[in-house]
């Protein structure tokens, strides 16, 4: 080859290089184009007129004692968020679209080995300094550090961050095949190092941290309540991003130690919003002259997130637990449909996967393309995964279960337990009592059904109510038999999926492996699945890992409804025009600041 022609070449497969690495104002998943272009105004499900001004006053549940929601340590208070910023923000009509906040533009390496972050020059802290690539790089380095443990699995794969200049920082990647890691790094949120300097990171407590958001603390009562404030000079508050988010003036949330007693509150108007989860309340509970004369609104929005799997969750360090056969009995004894008819109204739907209302459930027989996940796998995972459709009992609802019974009693019978007398024993000798941990008053109704269901067969489950603390200390420390657990999803599923399953999860206080799941096969789909490189591949790696988690029986599944039930007051309103994906509380905006007026911020609540 002549140099000139070496020297053309090379120029070509720069420029090659340079095109498909160029810096972009947003990223996908697989590299298809994203939906609002670069000089998009707005987001298509705001209202960029929204009037600025009032207050939103909500409800939190149980009680806080710290103002550091990264660390693993004490109870963070609600919209702590708010007062910093991320790199990237989250397009809610879209799968999985990340665009530029405090990063104007993003660059990811041609083979995803790498991504770069160039920051907005003019991106601030509240208190005026400038917000730089040191920041990144001390905020990524002590959540790793310091942070809560399932930091350290969702950012695993970074070998090194590296600030090149101020506005300017990249993150390497152990491997190239994590397609989502660039998309989540962008999730980052931005600490001041300044701010931290001196301060321990690891200790928590209610000193009003310095932040880049929307939002700062204004005051905070200790457990009762605290107030945001919306930053009047915020650096970020034209940019498209943002436009039509943010309209409060004040945000004041109240806690509430009971849900039934908050209901009350919200329907004398102590606050202005409410996101029911109870069918039966949302069928009775609101029948007020509110509703009736239009001052309070009962709404259903469309949700069009998959509903993931709620359920009783069995914790498998227990050694009662952790035969698959005993789980599955225990799952037998659960009558959904009595409870859907005399507890909910006939609101729910059965959730029958882990990625419910989605195209990511496995439905059916294995597919080929899921089959060549699967069969290596053979022997390492249930064999009914290859030759049976996972399915739920359906009884009549008449509460009558006797052949889920004689089913559950033949699975335990196989299992090594017995019935002596009228107690079951263990494979031990040791008579069956399960502890079912519980904060909310309004589950005890639907676990004394199955309380009595497993009482038939001589097993007792005891249902221990704490509060708030105590139950997130006990989560931590995995002090519990059963509990009401929830592993959320999106339509794109990718690295929190270690914190749900694998094995490197298992022993970290903090990660959402509830289950206590250390499991080869499952560890090596997850893997598969934050690995996918297409959104087929994405959607059978998904479909497989379902089939074995089902078939493992490590929860009962619960229920699930495909809309929003919210409940607001006529003080507040949101946009004509709702996102897929989010209802999207803080494009919602004060009906007195509409209406020219100059609401009071009333003080925080003084009394329970």
């Amino acid at each position: 080859m002549s140099r000139p022609l070496a020297r053309c070449t090379l120029a070509l497969l720069l420029l090659s290089g340079f095109l498909q690495a160029a810096p972009q104002h947003a990223i996908t998943l697989y590299g298809e184009p994203p939906k609002y272009p670069a000089d998009f105004q707005h987001f298509a499900y705001v209202n960029p007129q929204a009037p600025k001004g009032g207050t939103l006053r909500q409800a939190g549940f149980g009680s806080f004692d710290s103002l550091n929601p990264f660390i693993n340590k004490g109870v963070a208070a609600d919209d702590v968020g708010l007062i910093y910023d991320t790199l990237t923000r989250h397009s809610l009509d879209e799968p999985f679209t990340e665009y530029g906040l405090l990063a104007k533009r993003i660059e990811r390496a041609a083979d995803n080995s790498w991504v770069r972050f160039y920051l907005r020059p003019e991106a601030r802290f509240n208190d005026g300094k400038p917000v730089t690539a040191e920041d990144v790089v001390f905020t990524f380095e002590t959540l790793m550090r310091d942070g809560a443990p399932q930091y350290k699995s969702y950012y695993s794969d970074v070998s090194q961050v590296k600030a090149e200049s101020p506005t300017r920082v990249r993150f390497d990647f152990r491997h190239k095949d994590n397609r989502e890691l660039p998309l989540i790094l962008g999730q980052l949120p931005v600490l001041p190092k300044h701010w931290w300097a001196g301060r321990d990171f690891k200790k928590g407590n209610l000193e009003i941290p310095l932040g880049s958001g929307p939002y700062r603390i204004a005051e905070v009562q200790a457990g009762r309540s605290i107030r945001l404030e919306r930053v009047p000079d915020w650096w970020g508050k034209d940019l498209p991003v943002n436009r039509g988010f943010y309209n409060f003036d004040t945000l004041v949330t109240d806690y509430y130690r009971d849900n039934t007693v908050a209901l009350e509150a919200f329907k004398a108007q102590q606050f202005d919003f409410w996101q029911e989860t109870s069918a039966k309340n949302w069928a009775t509970a609101y029948d007020i002259p509110a509703v009736a004369q239009g001052r309070l609104h009962k709404e259903e929005l469309l949700n069009s997130n998959p509903t993931g799997m709620q359920g009783f969750v069995f914790n498998t360090r227990r050694a009662q637990l952790q035969d698959p056969q005993v789980r599955e009995a225990l799952s037998l004894l659960f009558d959904f449909e009595w409870a859907n008819k005399q507890l909910f109204n006939g609101a729910y739907t059965r959730t029958g996967s882990y990625f419910e209302n989605s195209e990511l459930a496995a439905r059916g027989l294995p597919s080929a393309a899921e089959l060549k996940i699967l069969e290596p796998l053979r022997g390492t995972i249930p064999e009914q995964v290859f030759s049976e459709e996972f399915r739920l009992p359906v009884s009549d609802g008449s509460g009558i279960i006797r052949d889920q019974q004689r089913r559950a009693y033949q699975l335990l019978q196989d299992a090594g337990w017995r019935i002596e007398g009228d107690r079951m024993l263990d494979a031990g000798g040791k008579p069956v009592t399960i502890e079912f941990l519980l904060a909310q008053t309004e589950f005890e109704r639907v676990l004394l059904p199955y309380k009595r269901n497993l009482n038939d067969l001589g097993i007792e489950l005891e249902i221990r109510r704490v509060d708030v603390s105590q139950y997130i200390n006990r989560l931590r420390s995995r002090d519990f038999d059963m509990l009401v657990g929830g592993f959320s999803q999106s339509s794109s599923p990718g690295n929190e999926q270690r914190e749900y399953w694998h094995s490197s999860s298992a022993d970290n206080p903090g990660s959402r492996n509830l289950i206590g799941l250390r499991d080869p096969a499952i560890d090596t789909l997850v893997e598969g699945l934050i690995q996918a490189d297409s959104r087929d591949s994405l959607i059978n790696h998904a479909r497989a890992l379902d089939r074995v988690l089902l078939a493992g029986h490590y929860v009962v599944p619960n229920w699930h409804i495909k809309t929003w039930r919210l409940a607001y007051w006529n003080t507040i309103a949101h946009p004509a025009v709702t996102a897929p994906y989010d209802f999207a509380l803080h494009s919602w905006w004060s009906t007195a600041a509409a209406a020219g007026q100059h609401s009071q911020v009333p003080s925080p609540r003084k009394e329970d």
